[in-house]
């Protein structure tokens, strides 16, 4: 059955949910569009403010609905309100209205990295991913989530190849690939496809991403955010108890001057800032071993202290690093006793000696 006709078959269920004040969610003016994709189905219901918890059988019973003609597909149904509920703090405590939803820990992972940058095209993914294979070859058991939602490319890095399983209670089965426990909408996604999602659908898609998949007793997940400093980061960070925070830059002004503004997000949302790392620092041409820095260079060393944490390390614009995570088989998996793998496993050694508790 084709995309659009499962979205169709889908649409046709929802006419039978019925939904608070009469009628259907299929007739209802706050149903999104229907997103199918090859390994999940997708849809948003929009309330007013307060509704929420009205609306929540509705929700439940568009789920079972959808469940019941999407041919095995991940169905990912997300209730949204126009604005957030008041926080329950000063007036708001005092009147006992609403605040938002405590961190909780997820189940499976005693702890969660996340890296992140203030701008896209510093190597984060790449960054993420051998950090993640170096954590492994330390001896903790690792996985890595592709939070990175519109524009996955976990799946590519590690070679991932099809959608992951989805058990007989609706929790994914993540993909192993390296040693690594992975998940990524790129894996349910036919190639080429743009992921076409607004903020409230995106973000109830990444929470199900985390909390709806058996990671099986990590020890750390490593979670590779989008660029900039958007809603999947401020949801990420509002609802899961995270270790802290890794930022990647490369050396030029233009690069930290965004990568400042990420470090500043993570303040306001007090989380732990583990250390930066400078990306592409430099190039050894093969032929001749003489170095160029084609990015200037230091330039993250000098701004860590003033941003408020350590240095980490730096990494080399390398075309081993490229080569290999082109094919799918990150450099720390494909020669981790290499220099490009050293580099990367120095940064994992650098980040666990300052943060025992990681251990």
């Amino acid at each position: 059955m084709a995309d659009s006709e499962i979205a169709g078959a889908v649409k046709a269920a929802l006419a039978h949910v019925e939904i608070p004040g009469g009628g259907t969610l299929a007739g209802y003016a706050g149903l999104s569009e229907i997103i199918v994709t090859k390994g999940a189905v997708a849809l948003a219901i929009s309330v007013q403010p307060g509704m929420e918890a009205a609306f929540g059988p509705a929700r439940d019973a568009a789920k079972a609905a959808a469940e019941a003609v999407a041919q095995g597909r991940k169905v990912m149904v997300s209730l949204t309100s126009d604005r957030a509920p008041p926080q329950a703090t000063g007036q708001a405590a005092a009147q006992g209205r609403p605040g938002p939803a405590p961190k909780s820990a997820v189940p499976g992972v005693r702890n969660i990295v996340v890296v992140g940058s203030g701008k896209g095209g510093v190597g984060k993914s790449t960054v993420a991913t051998n950090l993640a294979l170096a954590f492994a070859a330390e001896g903790l058991r690792t996985g890595i989530l592709d939070a990175d939602l519109y524009g996955p490319s976990i799946p590519k890095l590690l070679g991932i190849e099809g959608k992951p399983a989805v058990r007989e209670d609706g929790i994914f089965s993540p993909h192993q690939a390296h040693g690594l426990s992975a998940m990524s909408i790129g894996s349910m996604l036919t190639p080429g496809q743009a992921v076409v999602w607004r903020g409230p659908m995106a973000t109830s898609a990444l929470r199900q991403l985390l909390r709806e998949t058996d990671w099986g007793g990590l020890d750390l997940l490593v979670v590779d955010l989008p660029p900039g400093t958007g809603d999947i980061q401020i949801s990420l960070f509002q609802q899961a108890e995270l270790a802290g925070a890794v930022i990647v830059s490369t050396p030029q002004d233009l690069a930290l001057i965004d990568a400042q503004k990420a470090v500043d997000m993570m303040k306001r949302l007090s989380i732990p800032l583990l250390g930066l790392v400078e990306n592409m620092s430099y190039f050894v041409a093969p032929d001749t071993g003489r170095r160029y820095d084609i990015f200037g260079h230091g330039g993250a060393a000098d701004a860590a202290p003033r941003m408020g944490m350590p240095f980490l390390g730096e990494v080399p614009l390398d075309m081993a690093i490229r080569a290999t995570s082109d094919a799918g088989r990150p450099v720390v998996a494909a020669d981790p006793g290499g220099p490009q793998a050293s580099a990367f496993r120095a940064i994992a050694r650098e980040i666990l000696r300052r943060n025992p508790h990681l251990i």
